[in-house]
């Protein structure tokens, strides 16, 4: 415990003295960074190999595997972050009242944020570059297979501080590989971190939900869905609905509920069901939709409607019209990324409106449920918390707010 208080500590006082540190310099931080990403290309691959050469659970590869291309997307990521503008210290809103009281609201740091995350060694880039540039300083808990790849790309973060004359314990990594360190993180360290944002698996992020008496930032499940209305057309429909299944089945923006308009089951339907086993995914369906395949395919379970696959598997329902759709996303969807594929514009509106997704789409493949997408520059995770932030949290979502209230010797009466 007091190796994690001590880095709590730091990472309040480091906190105190980001406050008044011009943001300039903060941006040639994140700058430094991505060169030093560059000069450390090889020195990064060679200790992600030992990351992969230690994995037991093999479906996580393709997450932990760092190349020269993924480096160069890590690299887009964080030279995009230190391109926008401080979101601190903005005037979000500002009126009178009738008593020439002035009022303005104004964005602030949250403070300092614990990141728990599993397998991806990007977090931890995207992760401190998004808190460094919003202000706040971070705490990061990557998991033990990525262990090498997060510890590197840590370092050569605190090095980016240091160069710019910054307290390094704005970024801090836990290099300690204990489980409880992530019990004491959520139960004991309130004093000194504001928020926790876990990244990964639904059973990490439960226990975080469960556990913490930090306020948190994340979400359960994706188990987004799309909805093929009656009007949608064949060509784009197949075109969305194979990438959002298929392009990356691994990432929480994965298509893994399918619902079909029973009104083009064999017009459409059949036709997208055949291009998906085309492309090596399995398929589960409703008796309805068996039928159409003379009951040659797996039928679908009540398990189904509720499972996030994060893989080539999708389950494929019936349903008579829009309506039935989002009733359908009401009860089994987690409020992730939930899309209508249609040319009405009344369907879309009755679709939109209806669902309580925090990102909704029309006509567009799940698949962009990215703060990189959103033209966030990266994300810290998406949010499906009922209250803000909701979707994609990258910059701006960091932020907190106050009020700044001014007068000349005014009283209430």
């Amino acid at each position: 415990m007091k190796y994690l208080k001590k880095i709590g500590l730091n990472g309040r006082r480091a906190f105190e003295k980001l406050k008044v540190i011009n943001h300039n310099k903060i941006r040639l931080v994140i700058k430094d960074y991505s060169t030093a990403i560059l000069k450390n290309k090889k020195k990064i691959i060679k200790e992600n190999v030992k990351d992969l050469k230690n994995i037991k659970r093999k479906h996580l590869i393709d997450r932990l595997i760092l190349n020269d291309k993924k480096i160069d997307e890590i690299r887009h990521s964080i030279n995009e972050i230190a391109k926008f503008k401080n979101p601190i210290g903005q005037v979000l809103e500002e009126w009178k009242r009738p008593n020439k009281l002035k009022i303005k609201k104004v964005s602030t740091p949250i403070g300092v944020i614990g990141i728990i995350y599993e397998s991806r060694p990007n977090v931890t880039a995207d992760v401190a570059a998004l808190c460094l540039k919003s202000g706040n300083c971070s705490i990061l808990r990557g998991g033990s297979e990525s262990y090498n790849s997060n510890k590197l790309l840590a370092n050569l973060f605190r090095e980016s501080l240091v160069k710019n004359n910054i307290d390094k314990n704005c970024v801090q990594f836990i290099e300690k590989k204990e489980r409880k360190i992530v019990d004491l993180l959520l139960s004991k360290m309130s004093n000194y971190i504001d928020v926790i944002v876990p990244r990964g698996g639904k059973g990490l992020v439960k226990k975080v939900q469960k556990f913490s008496n930090i306020h948190v930032i994340g979400h359960l499940e994706g188990l987004c869905h799309i909805y093929l209305d009656k009007s949608a057309n064949l060509a784009l429909a197949k075109k969305i609905i194979l990438n959002a299944k298929m392009r990356r089945t691994s990432i929480c923006g994965a298509l893994e509920t399918l619902l079909i308009n029973e009104k083009v089951l064999s017009s459409h339907g059949k036709k997208i069901i055949n291009s998906l086993m085309n492309s090596g995914c399995e398929v589960r369906v409703d008796s309805k939709i068996n039928k159409l395949f003379k009951n040659k395919l797996k039928n679908a379970k009540e398990i189904d409607w509720r499972t996030e696959y994060l893989d080539a598997k999708i389950s494929i329902k019936t349903v008579k019209n829009v309506n039935d759709a989002v009733n359908h996303i009401l009860k089994y969807g987690t409020m992730h990324t939930d899309s209508i594929i249609t040319n009405s514009s009344k369907n879309a509106k009755i679709f939109l409106e209806g669902v309580n997704s925090s990102i909704a789409m029309h006509n567009v493949s799940t698949q962009f449920a990215d703060g990189g997408e959103f033209g966030f520059g990266g994300e810290i995770g998406i949010s499906t918390n009922k209250l803000p932030p909701r979707g994609p949290v990258g910059i701006n979502q960091l932020t907190s707010y106050k009020y700044i209230v001014s007068g000349k010797g005014i009283i209430r009466q």
